[in-house]
């Protein structure tokens, strides 16, 4: 059953880094080598996050789901198309924030299917689709707190997640207002939280979108807030090898024809507003912004019919 997805063609970071990449040998069926690998495994290999609702996370029996994890599948199908091979299966592969880019870089998975920042210094070594979502490093806080701003948070302690754009955020802001933060790290979203449950950080920092995931997810409402000025800005995108010009095609392709299909608005809402199949809601409108790169997106695939 096809599927629609929600992606921006217009922005610029991600059309650089989409574009970025030297040429790679192709395999002995013309193939990039990737491709090619797919081909003969007839496997694709996608890696998914535990605890990134609802970009990539585990629904109740615990199988991947998610608003990534679906796009990259709607990418499985056009590799179908380009390898033919209509009958791909998919391996899921579990990734961390610290292990994601290794993960690509030494060919444990063919796509990450999660909620990664595509910048410049990561588009240097790794390759991304068009982008899907933006979001920026934001702080979970206790509701009695009063902590409104980074700055309120001089001296006290601090959680993120190892190998995060948020991570190096705070560490930026850190130093920058000699705030003496004691900067915690654990190794995933679930557990960072589960600090700041405890009462072990003053703070949670990560991408908005993801606190109210996890405020959602924990049914915690009543329990944290989310405050604070973005201290990033964090345009995601599906992640997968550098140098394979013809990888890069596929994934492109499949943005546009997605686009196309202008019901970008109700996948959003699927994710977004509409009720998850784990039962919680994350009620997060869609943004002003996002909804124009869902617009531009519709408007190039139209160019290109």
């Amino acid at each position: 059953m096809r599927r629609s997805w929600a992606i921006s063609g217009s922005l610029f970071l991600a059309a650089c880094l989409l574009a970025a990449g030297a040429s790679a040998q192709t395999g002995s069926e013309g193939l990039s080598p990737t491709l090619s690998a797919i081909k003969k495994a007839h496997t694709v290999r996608l890696g998914y996050r535990e605890s990134s609702p609802p970009f990539s996370f585990l629904d109740q029996s615990g199988r991947p789901i998610g608003y990534s994890l679906e796009l990259c599948e709607a990418i499985v199908e056009e590799i179908g198309v380009e390898v033919d091979d209509p009958n791909l299966k998919i391996d899921y592969v579990k990734v961390t924030s610290d292990d994601r880019i290794d993960a690509v870089l030494q060919n444990k998975i063919d796509l990450e299917c999660g909620s990664t920042t595509a910048n410049a210094e990561r588009g240097k070594h790794v390759a991304f689709s068009p982008l899907m979502f933006v979001a920026g490093t934001k702080l979970m806080v206790p509701k009695a707190s009063n902590v409104q701003s980074l700055t309120d948070l001089k001296g006290k302690s601090i959680v993120v997640t190892k190998g995060t754009t948020n991570e190096q955020a705070i560490q930026a802001a850190d130093k920058k207002f000699s705030l003496g933060l004691n900067i915690i790290t654990s190794p995933d979203h679930e557990q960072s939280y589960q600090i700041l449950v405890d009462g072990k950080a003053d703070a949670f920092a990560t991408d908005d979108i993801l606190l109210f995931g996890l405020i959602a997810r924990h049914k915690s409402q009543n329990k944290f807030r989310v405050t604070g000025d973005y201290l990033s800005y964090d345009p995601y995108g599906i992640m997968f090898k550098k140098g394979e010009p013809q990888l890069t095609a596929v994934v492109d392709r499949t943005f546009r024809k997605l686009g196309s299909n202008q019901d970008l608005i109700p996948l959003y809402n699927k994710w977004f507003i509409a009720r998850l199949p784990t039962g919680e809601r994350l009620n997060v409108p869609i943004s002003l912004q996002l909804e124009e790169a869902f617009k531009s997106m519709d408007d190039s695939a139209s160019a290109n019919n």
